[in-house]
């Protein structure tokens, strides 16, 4: 089959279009072939080897090379096969799911980590889900515990994790604020935002409104800016990991690590770290929001699974918009 693979970090030009062994499932796993995947951060920074202490810490990533040769997370497709106790699906059922190798023609995926796709959505659209939509959705109903009349930020709301926050907050009863740029306003508004703060213009950590949940997903302000607009008993979110200059030793995790220690003494905030890890309840929930009308993915463009290193390059300079999506 063929499969997006690297064999050393670096930028895009290290990942090649690869001839590779078809995989086949194990004890409750299912053989996925797959229709759609979607690009995320963490690809450009699995692909950079970027912060160096990632290699460390991150599934899949090695010190001098990745673990997992085949890049990608997210997938949506059709069971193709299962192995020995899978009791959850069938050969023929559409599917979406997130595990290590999805910029493939098929991957292999515990049942665990899979669940079926919406049926009001396109593979593309179904692919852009998993690892942004849940996200989203752990910072905001489980950690942030958002309640109807709170008010809650979204900093970079116009990002894939950013677009998802913006509707789940709105749908659990939030009044939401987005923050993103002048060219994404407009978007943001229509996924439910009461107020877009352009951060070129205004810098939303000195204006006066309080807020009862920030959801910080750049990681560029400092922990003192980000508390300062906090409402007493608020809670701040980080899950700033988005693009960092290359070659730094923490990058965007300095601001997660900081906050874990500033979380030891804070007395009138909340601070939390999210790290989503894939759940097919959650993949449900997702579902059923998607359903209601509530949830809707917005991809901003597509790619080929040859055009893998142009998608990446996309995210990692252009500042996309909501989703990038590979078809397969």
């Amino acid at each position: 089959m063929k499969a997006i693979t690297q064999d050393r970090y670096g930028s895009p030009e290290v990942l090649r279009l690869s001839e590779v062994d078809k995989p086949a499932p194990a004890g409750r796993e299912v053989l996925v072939r797959v229709r759609a995947a979607s690009v995320n951060a963490r690809d450009w920074h699995v692909m950079r080897g970027d912060p160096y202490v990632a290699r460390l810490l991150m599934s899949g990533m090695g010190l001098t090379a990745p673990k997992v040769r085949i890049r990608g997370t997210d997938f949506a497709g059709l069971v193709e096969a299962v192995g020995p106790g899978v009791t959850r699906f069938a050969p023929g059922d559409e599917v979406y799911g997130e595990v290590n190798g999805a910029f493939a023609e098929y991957v292999c995926a515990p049942q665990e980590v899979v669940a079926p796709k919406p049926a009001d959505l396109t593979f593309e659209q179904a692919a852009a889900l998993p690892l942004a939509g849940n996200t989203a959705l752990l910072g905001l109903r489980d950690l942030g515990r958002v309640r109807p009349g709170q008010r809650v930020l979204v900093n970079g709301a116009s990002g894939g994790v950013g677009t998802f926050a913006v509707q789940i907050a709105k749908s659990l009863g939030a009044e939401v604020t987005g923050v993103c740029g002048e060219r994404n306003a407009e978007l943001v508004r229509s996924l439910g935002a009461a107020r877009v703060v352009d951060y070129r213009k205004e810098d939303f950590t000195r204006g006066g409104a309080r807020y009862d949940v920030v959801f910080d997903l750049v990681g560029n302000r400092s922990l003192t800016d980000l508390r300062r607009v906090l409402a007493p008993g608020g809670t701040l979110l980080l899950s700033g990991g988005g693009v960092s200059t290359g070659g730094s030793l923490i990058g965007p995790m300095g601001l997660s690590v900081r906050g874990q220690v500033a979380a030891r003494f804070a007395r009138d905030h909340r601070l939390l770290q999210v790290i989503a890890k894939p759940s097919a309840e959650n993949l449900v929930a997702l579902g059923e929001l998607v359903s209601s009308g509530a949830v809707t993915p917005v991809v901003e463009r597509t790619y080929p699974l040859s055009g893998v290193p142009d998608a990446i390059h996309h995210v990692e300079t252009e500042h996309a918009r909501a989703k990038v999506v590979i078809t397969v």
